[in-house]
């Protein structure tokens, strides 16, 4: 009876280890400017030497997920973990072309970014529900947290019982108020960070292989 036990154990640790995902699947998400593109980048930069793609000032710059495979990280604490990075397109409850317009573009061309904008948070809410294995929920840190798409987003990621880091992205502005998203979200780990200096991503570096390893 002893070696049946011993014997299925050991085909259970076979059949895990050969249906182990070969990387986790980490999506980065956010409202619109947070800083997620730039802390993709930063990310896959630092491990990989390459990027992710463009970033701008102007919103929904990021409009179809974009995706960079096996990037190993390496903890200080001698822990790795191999990852996909999927920077996703900001995700907002409403997107009014009207917006666009204050940053030069014209009719026109705010109308097909609008358009291209919210078929891309279709698709990054089909990787939420389909594909991710873990969540950075990027945030402005000079920002309210509690705004309604972040609720919304928490809650969905939560109810999908997903692994999520929160980061207190622009730490390096003036206004940056990192506490007030430990507030917002206790129940979640939250590392304040500059993607665009590089401040502090260490520590995020060592968040996600513990909490997605």
């Amino acid at each position: 009876m002893s070696f049946l036990i011993r014997a299925r154990k050991k085909i259970s640790r076979f059949l895990k280890f050969f249906l182990k995902k070969k990387s986790a699947r980490i999506g980065i998400y956010g409202p619109p400017n947070a800083g997620k593109t730039t802390l993709a980048n930063r990310i896959v930069r630092d491990w990989t030497g390459d990027a992710v793609g463009p970033v701008s000032e102007i919103p929904h710059e990021t409009r179809r997920a974009r995706r960079k495979e096996n990037i190993t990280i390496n903890g200080a604490n001698g822990s790795t973990i191999t990852i996909d990075i999927v920077d996703t397109p900001g995700v907002t409850t409403k997107i009014d072309y009207r917006e666009f317009l204050e940053y030069g573009l014209d009719k026109e061309e705010a109308i097909v970014r609008a358009r291209e904008a919210t078929e891309g948070v279709a698709e990054a809410m089909h990787w939420l529900r389909e594909d991710i294995d873990g969540v950075i929920y990027v945030l402005d840190s000079t920002l309210d947290p509690f705004m309604q798409v972040n609720i919304m987003m928490i809650g969905i990621i939560e109810s999908r019982k997903l692994p999520v880091i929160i980061v207190a992205n622009k730490i390096d502005l003036p206004d940056a108020a990192p506490a007030r998203l430990k507030s917002a979200f206790p129940q979640h780990p939250v590392v304040p960070v500059s993607g665009l200096e590089g401040k502090n991503v260490e520590n995020l570096y060592e968040q996600m292989t513990d909490y997605f390893g």
